[in-house]
C-alpha cells in the first residue's frame, strides 16, 4: 500500500515503538496520524511535536475504540491504516498470576486488536482497501522466556493477524504483524532478559521494517532477521526445539537466582 495521503492510528503511540511508527508516517507523507494512547498528556506532547491530533484510549474498552474510529471518520471521513500496537508486560512467571492478572493482559494484548479490527474492517470492506498493522512479539512465534502470560497473549495476538489475512486479505485488506525480539522502549528499559539474545534494535529500527512491509504487503514483520531461522528449526523439529528453549529456560533461572543471591547480600 502507498502511505501518501493516507489516514492513520497508531494505538500505544505516546512513545516507544508506536512514537516511532507515527513519525516514520508522517515522513512517508500520511495525511493524518491519529497519536492514540492511554497516557493522555503523553500522547498530547508526542501530537504537538508532529503536528497531528491525540486521544486517550484503553484498548481493552470496546467503547473506546468505537469512540476512535468515530472520530477519524467525522475528523477525516475515515481510516486506511490502523496500527493497533498498544500492549503491555503484565505479571511475568505462572503460579504468582492472578486471574484478574490474566485478564488485564489479555484485554490489551488481545482484545485490543479484536476490537479494534472489528470495528474498523467494515468501513475498509465497504471501499475494498484499507491496512491493518498488528503488533505481537518474537514471543508469539518462540514464547517468551519466564512469562506465561506475555507468551499466550502473543500467540493470541499472532493467530488473529494470520485469520484476519486468510478471512479478508483477497477483499483488498492488507494486514502485516510485527513480531520483534528486543526494542529499545519503556519496556525494556530495566532489560531485555532472554529477549534481548540476538541484541536490542531501536524503535525507529523497527519502524522502519513496518513501512517496508506495508509498501510490500507483507505479512510477517521479523526486524531481527534470527527469528525467521529460529521458526524454521521449530517447524523442523518441534521436540529438539523445546529441549532448546529448556535449555535456555535453565539459563534463565540461573541468571536471576545469581542476581536474587547477590541483591540479598548487598543489602544484608
Amino acid at each position: 500500500m502507498d502511505i501518501n495521503g493516507k489516514r492513520v492510528v497508531v494505538t500505544g503511540a505516546a512513545g516507544g515503538i508506536g512514537k516511532a511508527l507515527a513519525e516514520a508516517f508522517k515522513n512517508e507523507g500520511a495525511a493524518f496520524v491519529l497519536i492514540a494512547d492511554i497516557d493522555g498528556k503523553k500522547a498530547s506532547i508526542t501530537a504537538d511535536e508532529l503536528g497531528f491530533k491525540s486521544m486517550q484510549i484503553d484498548v481493552g474498552k470496546e467503547n473506546e475504540i468505537e469512540s476512535l474510529i468515530s472520530f477519524m471518520n467525522q475528523e477525516v471521513g475515515g481510516v486506511d491504516i490502523f496500527c493497533s500496537n498498544a500492549g503491555i508486560g503484565g505479571v511475568p512467571g505462572f503460579f504468582e498470576v492472578k486471574t484478574e492478572d490474566w485478564q488485564d493482559i489479555w484485554d490489551v494484548n488481545v482484545m485490543g486488536h479484536i476490537h479494534a479490527a472489528k470495528h474498523v474492517l467494515p468501513q475498509m470492506i465497504k471501499r475494498g482497501s484499507g491496512y491493518l498493522v498488528n503488533t505481537a512479539s518474537a514471543a508469539g512465534l518462540l514464547t517468551q522466556i519466564g512469562s506465561a502470560p506475555y507468551s499466550v497473549t502473543k500467540a493470541g495476538a499472532l493467530s488473529l493477524a494470520e485469520w484476519l489475512k486468510i478471512t479478508y486479505g483477497d477483499k483488498g485488506i492488507g494486514v502485516s504483524c510485527l513480531c520483534p525480539q528486543a526494542v529499545e522502549t519503556a519496556m525494556t528499559a530495566q532489560g531485555a532478559g532472554t529477549a534481548g539474545v540476538d541484541g536490542m534494535i531501536s524503535a525507529e529500527e523497527c519502524a522502519a521494517s513496518v513501512i517496508m512491509a506495508i509498501k510490500e504487503e507483507k505479512f510477517l514483520i521479523t526486524p531481527h532477521e534470527a527469528v525467521l531461522e529460529y521458526i524454521k528449526r521449530k517447524a523442523s523439529d518441534y521436540d529438539r526445539w523445546i529441549s532448546g528453549m529448556q535449555r535456555l529456560q535453565k539459563k534463565f533461572e540461573d541468571f536471576y537466582s545469581k542476581a536474587l543471591n547477590r541483591s540479598q547480600e548487598n543489602s544484608s
